[in-house]
């Protein structure tokens, strides 16, 4: 396990908010099982640009901090299903209210997006 190079800070709701939902998959990841995308292979393909290894990861996370939970069939081969839990089925909505803040001023934030990338590129 690695080390915290800054300390914990849970002053107040955004704090604890980030610190649960830190991780670039992890709105993804459960946006995806509350669609029904339950299996690992099916959520593999659905952020193919995440490693297994980060799902895994981030997915290990989520189920430690009470939003998923993980079900492991007793069959060969084995089989394992996420869900969420009824913790995590509150999130669902504020997911949702990000995504239409997304979806309505999609033009600028790509713009503003698009322009900090090639900034990047050039310095």
């Amino acid at each position: 396990m690695h080390e915290r190079k800054i300390p914990l800070n849970l002053n107040c709701g955004l704090d604890l908010i980030g610190e649960v939902l830190y991780g670039k998959w992890k709105i993804r990841l459960l946006w995806f099982i509350n669609e029904g995308h339950l299996r690992p292979s099916e959520l593999q393909r659905k952020i193919p640009n995440a490693s297994r290894r980060v799902l895994n990861i981030q997915l290990r996370e989520l189920e430690e901090h009470g939003l998923v939970c993980k079900i492991i069939y007793a069959q060969v081969p084995p089989k394992v299903e996420y869900f969420l839990t009824d913790f995590g089925k509150t999130l669902i909505p504020v997911i949702s209210t990000l995504g239409n803040w997304g979806d309505a001023h999609e033009k600028r934030l790509r713009e503003v997006i698009l322009a900090r990338t090639k900034k990047v590129i050039v310095n």
